[in-house]
C-alpha cells in the first residue's frame, strides 16, 4: 500500500505540484491535495492519510492549533509541517502541538522524501542548523520556570490570591471584590507583590505564573 500522504497548503499550484512529485515514488501514496487559506472542518474529521503535509505558514496560529486537533484526536495522522520560515520558537511550537517533523519548503523533494520516510517510521525530524538553537531554548525556558517559582514561593497568601486574580483577568476593583478586600488593600498587595518579583507593571508578574508554553506562545 505504502505511505499514504495529505497536501494542504495555501497555494493550490505548491499542493497540486508536490503532490504529482510524491505520486511518482513507488512507496507514496498521494490521497489528496488541498488549498486551504484557514483549517477547513473536514480536514479535522477522520483523514485517510498516514501523513498530512501542513502548511505551517497558515495566519494566527491556525497549523499549530490543526496539529493539535489531529494528534489529540488520532495519533496515527504524522504531520509534517512545510514551512518558508524557521526559527527555534515557531519549531518548538509546532513540536508541541503535536507536528513529528519540521520541513522548510525550499528543501528538496529528495530531502522532503527521506523525512515522510523518516516519519512513518517512528522519527521525529529537525533541521540540524536549527537542532541547537531548540535544545537552548528548552533549557532557557527551564531556568526561568525554575526562578519563577522561586520568586513566587517568596509571597504571602494574599499576595498570591490577588496574584491569581489579575491572572485570570479581573481589574483591580473585581480582585478587591472577589476578595473581599478595599482597592487601596489591593494596590498595596500589587506593590508589594511587585517588589518581590523584580518587576515593574502588573503584567510583567502575571507572566511568571504562566505556563512555560503559554510564555513560549506569547513571544
Amino acid at each position: 500500500m505504502g505511505i499514504s500522504v495529505l497536501v494542504a497548503d495555501q497555494e493550490r499550484t505548491f499542493a497540486d505540484a508536490l503532490a504529482a512529485r510524491l505520486e511518482a515514488e513507488n512507496d507514496i501514496r498521494v490521497v489528496g491535495a488541498v488549498q486551504m487559506k484557514m483549517p477547513r472542518p473536514y480536514l479535522v474529521a477522520p483523514i485517510s492519510a498516514d501523513v498530512l503535509l501542513l502548511d505551517g505558514d497558515l495566519p494566527d496560529e491556525a497549523a499549530n492549533r490543526l496539529c493539535e486537533k489531529l494528534s489529540g484526536r488520532d495519533a496515527r495522522i504524522l504531520v509534517i509541517m512545510l514551512t518558508s520560515f524557521s526559527g527555534p520558537t515557531r519549531i518548538l511550537q509546532a513540536i508541541r502541538a503535536g507536528a513529528a517533523a519540521w520541513v522548510r519548503k525550499d528543501e528538496s523533494v529528495e530531502h522532503l522524501l527521506r523525512v515522510i520516510r523518516g516519519v512513518a517510521q517512528g522519527e521525529t525530524w529537525l533541521p540540524p542548523a536549527e537542532t541547537g538553537n531548540v535544545v537552548r531554548l528548552l533549557l532557557w525556558e527551564r531556568e526561568r520556570h525554575r526562578e519563577s517559582e522561586r520568586l513566587l514561593a517568596l509571597l504571602t497568601p494574599r499576595e498570591r490570591a490577588v496574584l491569581a486574580c489579575l491572572a485570570e483577568g479581573g481589574s483591580r476593583d473585581v480582585v478587591a471584590e472577589q476578595l473581599h478586600m478595599s482597592v487601596n488593600t489591593v494596590r498595596t498587595h500589587l506593590q508589594n507583590l511587585m517588589a518581590k518579583l523584580g518587576v515593574h507593571s502588573a503584567l510583567e508578574a502575571v507572566g511568571l505564573t504562566r505556563d512555560p508554553e503559554d510564555r513560549l506562545s506569547a513571544t
